[in-house]
């Protein structure tokens, strides 16, 4: 994922939550905004309750993997926030991208 494809200010963090629409997984809460920009941007956000910093950023690396594979930036524009829940570090990987992955496509 590029840089440009980043969200990294908390007030957009703020906006996407509190204005857009949420979407409950086993695995993750995705957060969808339609924005004026020409780039889909994405976020996220994994909490200590997942464990140390070498597991968050672990769970985080697995996340923008998926959404490398999923998501065309240049299709839409959207901001997604994805909030990640303990239930990701019990599930396999490929159980995880598939969720995100039906999610994408009704996107």
């Amino acid at each position: 994922m590029k840089v440009i494809n980043r969200i990294k200010k908390s007030d957009d963090f703020a906006l996407t939550i509190n204005k857009g629409f949420s979407y409950r997984l086993p695995s993750y809460i995705v957060h969808v905004r339609k924005t004026e920009n020409k780039i889909t941007r994405v976020g996220i956000s994994a909490s200590k309750k997942l464990g140390h910093a070498v597991t968050r950023n672990r769970v985080k690396r697995q996340v923008r993997a998926i959404c490398d594979q999923v998501i065309d930036y240049s299709q839409k524009s959207l901001d997604i926030v994805i909030i990640v829940k303990t239930k990701f570090l019990t599930t396999s990987f490929d159980d995880n991208k598939s969720q995100l992955c039906d999610l994408m496509k009704g996107l």
